[in-house]
């Protein structure tokens, strides 16, 4: 019975970072770990390993990046050149972050990452003139030079500390790089695929993944993500960027916890 209540219980949790993931356009590493960490000791059931939670979260972040991007694709909120540019960026900088990882001091990396993150969640409330609701990709422009500035410095960093870093490219790139809001949340998670399904190699034929109970979540978090896209579409981008802004907040108070505690 309690193998049965913790695939129910995975597969809700799933629907619930599915639908932020395609409606913010993040992985949703920041939502899902959180979740599968803390929630069933909660409910009065055994906690998941760190190393099964790592698991169930790349195969999440996988799901929903690949089922996100497609509908915001569909509703031609993805820059293609954007995400390639950015993509294998973050891609080769993440490997050399990773590989580099061991040279630096973990606590002092994490602490710059919770900076920064926290900053991004302020960049998230600031108020854009220029942030339309039907932008047109066809005819969205940027600098080759930020966007790999942006996508060289999250992937090094992220790499550093081991977190995925996505979340902070969305406000990175809306201020940064000036990607009107709609197309940064459909690219980002266009983005972030190439390095999430390098993750899921690595855990996967390292054994780090608990199969199992992945198949609720690919069966909840490909709807849902789905449906998110969808809602997205309806959502004005102010309140989008206070869900990304709180959410984002969160996440850098949960890095300075881990930091000082």
């Amino acid at each position: 019975m309690e193998t049965m209540e913790i695939y129910y219980l995975v597969g809700g949790l799933g629907l619930i970072s599915g639908f932020l993931s395609g409606l913010l356009g993040i992985g949703g590493g920041i939502v899902m770990a959180p979740l599968l960490l803390y929630v069933p000791p909660l409910l009065g059931m055994e906690t998941l390993t760190m190393k099964s939670v790592a698991g169930l979260t790349i195969v999440q972040g996988l799901a929903a990046c690949l089922s996100g991007s497609l509908i915001h694709k569909k509703l031609r909120f993805v820059s293609n050149e954007l995400s390639l540019y950015m993509g294998s960026t973050i891609f080769i900088f993440a490997a050399i972050g990773g590989a580099g990882s061991r040279f630096v001091s973990d606590s002092i990396l994490l602490f710059i990452f919770a900076c920064l993150a926290f900053t991004a969640s302020i960049f998230m409330l600031l108020p854009t003139s220029d942030d339309s609701e039907r932008p047109d990709v066809a005819v969205v422009k940027f600098s080759r030079f930020r966007a790999l500035i942006t996508a060289s410095g999250v992937g090094l960093l992220g790499g550093l500390v081991g977190q995925g870093g996505s979340f902070i490219l969305i406000p990175l790139m809306t201020s940064y790089v000036h990607i009107p809001t709609r197309i940064a949340i459909g690219s980002n998670l266009a983005i972030v695929l190439l390095s999430t399904f390098a993750g899921f190699l690595g855990k996967s034929v390292t054994g780090q993944i608990d199969w199992l109970l992945t198949i609720p979540i690919i069966l909840t978090v490909v709807p849902a993500a789905v449906f998110g896209g969808l809602v997205s579409r309806l959502v004005s981008v102010l309140y989008l960027r206070r869900l990304l802004a709180l959410l984002i907040g969160l996440a850098a108070v949960r890095m300075w916890i881990c930091l000082f505690l």
